[in-house]
């Protein structure tokens, strides 16, 4: 079997008492089942109003020789040795889950404004941002240019807006309706999705349409082949599936017996095992996916086999979030 790589992730503690670890960064060797911190997330600046607000780091994007890591409403920027080097914000960046870097752009997700920023990190400069509604929004929530160029069969509406100005959208009671929480760039097109939106959604130049049905609850999901990969959470599984959402091949995730586990006490909506969250690719014929309490797994494409799990934390609250190939010097 070819060697296994090394993958660099976040985990988030659910159901946090203030005072104690919010998760972190973790450097894991899947061959060797090597663990290290490299950032312990303990941070009593956090805002307590809430549950998963402030809460730990989410995503994970590489840019040159830089690590962006995203927090609720900031981006944090490290060497490789992970050194802080610096950090920005933004009033639109309202619990930011995934983030993703391509063509010198970072695409940031804002969950809490059922919104996607764009960040040019040449420029340093946050340059556009788009609000995605459902196809018969409460216009009176939003704000901004509606496209007029929308898919007939899309359910969903774009509202392009500038992230500069005092005129995007506020937030609601709805404005985290779709919990968009991931967010890519494949060719020419921005994909979205989210645990509320039906379908994984792509944007191309102000055009929205969706390209493929989803199952709710999905997390990580975007273009794979001629069809999705998807972390379908609710099920416990990352399912690849075609456009038609038809169920090709399943992975599921690995559980514990609940002996082993701490905290076993916490709410299941807070937390609960086999919750899937975290995805990447290592060549053509592994995938890794994260799941609880934290696990990172590599699954081979070929057999169906899983070929390695490595457990972080039998903390149940202790959930992977972010997750990426460590980028070998």
């Amino acid at each position: 079997m070819q060697k296994l790589p090394r993958i660099i992730t976040t985990s988030v503690i659910r159901s946090a008492r203030q005072g104690e670890s919010h998760g972190g960064v973790y450097l894991v060797d899947l061959d060797s089942g090597d663990i290290e911190q490299v950032i312990d997330w303990n941070d009593r600046s956090i805002n307590w109003e809430g549950r998963g607000g402030d809460r730990g780091l989410r995503g994970i994007a590489f840019h040159q020789s830089k690590i962006h890591l995203a927090a609720s409403d900031e981006i944090f920027v490290y060497d490789r040795r992970f050194k802080l080097l610096e950090s920005f914000t933004n009033r639109y960046l309202k619990r930011c889950h995934e983030i993703n870097i391509a063509n010198d752009i970072l695409y940031l997700t804002s969950t809490d404004l059922n919104s996607v920023l764009e960040f040019d990190l040449r420029r340093q400069l946050f340059i556009r941002g788009y609000t995605i509604t459902r196809a018969q929004p409460d216009r009176g929530n939003l704000i901004g240019r509606i496209s007029a160029a929308v898919s007939r069969r899309a359910k969903f509406r774009v509202i392009q807006f500038d992230p500069n100005s005092e005129n995007g959208p506020a937030t609601t009671l709805n404005s985290s309706g779709l919990h968009i929480n991931n967010v890519s760039r494949t060719n020419d097109s921005i994909m979205v999705s989210g645990t509320r939106i039906e379908a994984l959604l792509a944007l191309k130049e102000e055009i929205l349409q969706e390209y493929a049905p989803l199952p709710r609850g999905t997390h990580n999901a975007s273009i794979y082949r001629d069809g999705v990969i998807y972390n379908d959470t609710a099920s416990d599984r990352l399912v690849i599936a075609d456009r038609n959402n038809r169920v090709q091949q399943t992975f599921i995730m690995p559980k514990y017996d609940p002996a082993e586990l701490s905290h076993r006490d916490v709410p299941g909506d807070h937390a609960r095992q086999g919750f899937a969250r975290g995805l990447c690719f290592y060549g053509k014929d592994i995938v890794i996916g994260g799941s609880s309490p934290s696990t990172v797994s590599a699954y081979s494409l070929a057999t169906g086999e899983r070929l390695k799990q490595v457990n972080i934390s039998k903390d149940i609250r202790n959930c992977i979030h972010g997750l990426e190939l460590w980028p070998e010097e």
